[in-house]
């Protein structure tokens, strides 16, 4: 999962996935009505997301190859593909990562321990238990920032992939509240700009930027919380890693970036002028726009 340069490491993997979205949001905005079909606007993808999904499995990676899937189907989504086709691949892909579950033996025995984590108390069910007793001790208000218990060698991965835990733990049920409203924040802002973006492509890469960052804090605070299976996703803008922070600050800036453009707004008015005057055959003058 990691390549090492010298004294610098990284996660080729982080780049990947902002790779993926950069390429599927180009594909999709040139491909256009082709999206409704399944040769030539579904499977150049769906062939690409094996070849990413298929690097990710050889190296242990599930949770990555379940996020860029999650990001095909938005972005598929986005781009106009049929529901039918969608669900189709749902179906299809939902079979395909149970059997990449069961080919390994530790992501079976992390459902089990996802269903019973107290069967294994001291084994694989440990991190999960871990997990939700940090949660459980910070209660309403928390112990206080700094007085974590957990993070003492208690929880695994306490500073990566379980960093909302401690969060949850030293700020309570209204710290983990408010980082939650700024995630359902940044992805109202985020579909918003894309909502209101210039071109068909910048739509396309908004959403798409927008729909990886909120599915992978989603992952993990569903881990957090016993939701979900363990995944090894890290929670973006606060777990540990550069790699994860500095792909994510690169898409950050590629979406406000794409802010400076919204134009969205005054070109809607403008043809909704256009096909009033189009309808009772009278001039209607768009909106003068904002300087």
């Amino acid at each position: 999962r990691w390549l090492t340069l010298g004294p610098l490491s990284f996660q080729p993997m982080e780049a990947a996935k902002l790779a993926f979205i950069l390429y599927m949001a180009r594909f999709l905005a040139f491909r256009g009505l082709e999206v409704r079909e399944w040769r030539r606007g579904l499977l150049p993808p769906l062939l690409i997301l094996g070849a990413f999904s298929g690097l990710a499995l050889a190296q242990r990676d599930l949770g990555s190859a379940l996020l860029m899937g999650i990001i095909t189907m938005v972005m598929l989504f986005a781009g106009g593909a049929r529901v039918l086709h969608l669900m189709t691949l749902t179906a299809v892909g939902m079979p395909t990562v149970f059997a990449a579950i069961r080919m390994q033996e530790y992501r079976w025995k992390r459902v089990i321990a996802f269903l019973n984590p107290w069967r294994d108390p001291q084994g694989t069910g440990f991190q999960i238990i871990q997990s939700l007793l940090a949660l459980g001790s910070g209660g309403i208000l928390g112990v206080g920032l700094g007085q974590s218990q957990q993070k003492f060698f208690y929880l695994p991965e306490r500073h990566t992939d379980f960093i909302f835990a401690i969060v949850g733990e030293e700020l309570g049920l209204l710290g983990t509240g408010f980082v939650l409203l700024l995630y359902l924040v940044f992805t109202y802002r985020g579909m918003l700009i894309a909502q209101r973006a210039p071109d068909r492509y910048g739509t396309l890469l908004a959403a798409g930027i927008t729909a990886g960052i909120t599915t992978q804090a989603m992952l993990n605070i569903g881990v957090i919380s016993g939701v979900l299976p363990v995944t090894g996703v890290p929670l973006p803008f606060i777990s540990f890693g550069g790699s994860s922070l500095v792909i994510t600050s690169i898409g950050v800036g590629i979406l406000l970036n794409i802010s400076q453009y919204t134009t969205g707004w005054e070109r809607r008015d403008e043809h909704a002028a256009d096909d009033r005057g189009r309808r009772d055959g009278r001039p209607h003058l768009p909106r003068p726009r904002r300087r």
